[in-house]
């Protein structure tokens, strides 16, 4: 008989106690839940220390366990209020954190003994990334949703650390923690939790079609439960922290249903998640490899008038069950022992009996009587001796003292004494020297002009034709990609390029296998100087900052950093091909597909060489007159990106940076 796979976790979303309460109603293993702050949905209700010590205490008391995600971007002046966040967390009795930013990572790894999970927001897809995460402290790793079934079982087998997989729930279009739409367009920055969706927004397509072809359907994998535990994820995750309790304890219970059953969903099952909540059904597209335009889907008034009005939650009803042995003997004391626990309490001795002596029944009746609590007994063995007594308040006090003990709770057991004192990262910080670097993604587009202005010219390398001494690598690439991107990889070499730009830790390895030398991108997402610590300490020679920091903010990053002065900046990278479903691949590869909003901006489309899409802001970051403001902040290291400027253009713009020139059209500044 082959032996059944242990399931996974089923973890649930909780923007608020009362929503914790029903993920826990709902058979949850897991509930992750955000603090008042640091956290990438800050907009839900999230809990305050108190309620986190109380969500942690009855998350484990029903056997379930509790993470708070504090995954949001850090800023250098933050840095004390992010480590009191965490050893709230810690003190509180989280079992981990989820977290997305390397450097905010390094600080709790440094001080605080807890569990690490590394966010999605982190942007990990291949067996390179859980290798780097698991170097620096991480024990798990949320995959990005956009991994198909082959990948997932790739990566769960290669994987040191444990994966995490959403598989229900909101689905962003873009590649977590690469979106800039929001926070660039918008003012709200996704990567800071106030993300404002402009994906669920109408935009105009090149074909000259208003649609949402950014707004994609929920996630539902629960055809596929199965699958996910025969590859051994370790946790499948619900989205929905921005839920009502009702969503949560009802699309929990289901989950729960299928997972202890061990099988799919049928059509059924997905009718009764779709009257709890969809945009026009579900879709498992990125899981199946079917990605198409049956993803897109939004909240329609058929959805609305579908979805059953939920049964209010008024609380907890579950109960955890529990082993009973109780021991009555002559001249010992009382013992009550939880077996499954092995956690036994002692009370007074019995006495004998001068008249009626009490029995095992009604030793086993008094016992039984848990109440409100959040146990159930599902075994009571009396062993007594013959002609004893003692007073059923006697009893009860033992089952109370058993209830006390099964109810202590991790914030019991830990101290601030657990936690060592703050460290200030330490690493060599070279000097910034004077340079200039570029991206184009178009290689007709790069003068002779352009050589003699930039130190370093990188290509994608899809577009690598052995004009420029640098190579871009994509923002994704996938294990299954490893290899064409290597051979892509010694191509370029061999054709003269010297260096490379690399946007995700998960490439870190491919890029110094290379043989190059090795800059940041920004997609990294450094917005600290611990973060630019650990990019340094794994072998970046410089990095480009993110393009969400001030000026101010930059000056505080010491050490080799560029800063973007010139160029439109990458919106969102998607799986799904954007150009096929706006224009045609041809137009889509000279990225002269686009998009345009309510208010007529147009963002340019390009393709990455592997199908997938990348959306530029509709304006530039143009700092040509600013520079001596720039530099004043000691910022000398500047990165140009050009996208669809003709070569006529950029040869404008460069004469206008070496002149100081103001814009003539409307243009993005750094402040």
């Amino acid at each position: 008989m082959t032996e059944r796979k242990k399931l996974p976790e089923l973890l649930a979303p909780a923007g608020s106690l009362d929503a914790l309460k029903a993920a826990i109603d709902g058979g949850a293993d897991a509930i992750y839940v955000g603090g008042s702050s640091f956290n990438a949905r800050i907009n839900a209700k999230n809990f305050t220390a108190e309620e986190l010590r109380e969500g942690a205490k009855l998350a484990h008391a029903y056997g379930a366990k509790l993470y708070v995600t504090t995954n949001t971007l850090i800023h250098d002046i933050e840095r004390t209020a992010f480590l009191k966040a965490a050893e709230e967390a810690y003190l509180c009795g989280a079992d981990a954190l989820i977290i997305a930013d390397v450097g905010a990572a390094r600080l709790v790894s440094e001080r605080i003994p807890i569990e690490l999970h590394a966010s999605t927001q982190f942007s990990g897809h291949n067996a390179d990334a859980a290798r780097f995460l698991a170097e620096n402290g991480f024990s798990r790793m949320v995959c990005a949703r956009e991994m198909s079934e082959t990948e997932l079982r790739r990566f769960v087998a290669e994987s040191p650390i444990e994966a995490e997989v959403f598989v229900h729930g909101a689905l962003c279009v873009c590649h977590s923690g690469q979106c800039l739409f929001s926070s660039i367009v918008g003012g709200r920055s996704g990567n800071r939790g106030e993300c404002a969706q402009p994906c669920r927004l109408p935009y105009r397509t090149s074909k000259g079609k208003t649609d949402y072809p950014l707004s994609l359907k929920d996630l539902s994998l629960a055809r596929h439960i199965p699958k996910l535990i025969d590859m051994g994820v370790a946790s499948l995750k619900i989205e929905g922290r921005m839920k009502s309790p009702e969503y949560v304890r009802d699309v929990t219970r289901i989950w729960r249903r299928l997972l202890d059953e061990g099988r799919g969903a049928d059509d059924r099952d997905m009718q009764e998640l779709s009257q709890i909540f969809s945009r026009g059904g579900f879709t498992d597209g990125y899981f199946t490899e079917r990605i198409d335009g049956k993803m897109l889907g939004i909240r329609s008034d058929t959805d609305k008038e579908r979805t059953r009005s939920l049964e209010a939650f008024t609380g907890i009803t579950k109960k955890m069950p529990i082993e009973i042995l109780a021991t009555v003997k002559k001249g010992e004391p009382m013992s009550l022992t939880e077996k499954t626990s092995n956690i036994t309490v002692l009370g007074e001795a019995p006495m004998d009996a001068i008249n009626a002596p009490i029995d095992a029944e009604t030793v086993k009746r008094s016992l039984s009587k848990w109440g409100n609590t959040p146990y159930v007994p599902k075994s009571v063995e009396v062993e007594i001796d013959s002609g004893v007594m003692t007073p059923i308040s006697s009893l009860n006090a033992l089952r109370r003292a058993l209830c006390d003990e099964l109810l202590k709770d991790l914030s019991d057991m830990r101290s601030i004494s657990d936690i060592k004192k703050e460290t200030l990262p330490s690493y060599k910080k070279e000097k910034p020297t004077q340079s200039r670097s570029a991206v184009f993604y178009r290689a007709e587009n790069i003068l002779s002009e352009a050589r003699e202005y930039f130190d370093i010219i990188y290509l994608p390398i899809h577009e690598y034709n052995g004009q420029t001494n640098g190579v871009m690598l994509p923002a994704v690439i996938y294990d299954g990609e490893m290899e064409r991107i290597e051979k892509m990889l010694q191509r370029a070499k061999a054709m003269g390029a010297e260096h490379i730009l690399v946007g995700n830790y998960g490439h870190l390895l491919l890029a110094r296998n290379s043989g190059f030398h090795i800059h940041g991108d920004l997609r990294l997402n450094v917005t600290n100087e611990t973060s630019a610590a650990v990019c340094m300490e794994n072998g970046f020679e410089d990095m480009i900052l993110s393009p969400e920091l001030t000026l101010a903010q930059m000056r505080d990053i010491k050490g080799r950093s560029f800063a973007v002065v010139y160029g439109r900046l990458p919106l969102m990278v998607t799986e799904k091909c954007i150009g096929k479903e706006i224009s045609d691949c041809n137009t889509c590869k000279r990225g002269r597909a686009e998009l345009v909003d309510r208010k007529g901006a147009r963002f340019p489309v390009f393709n990455d060489g592997a199908h997938r899409s990348l959306i530029f802001n509709s304006v530039p970051i143009y700092m040509a007159d600013k520079m001596r403001d720039v530099e004043s902040k000691g910022i000398i290291m500047h990165h140009y990106i050009f996208t669809v400027e003709t070569p006529n253009e950029v040869r404008a713009i460069i004469n206008a940076y070496k002149k100081g020139t103001p814009p003539s059209v409307p243009v993005r500044r750094i402040k």
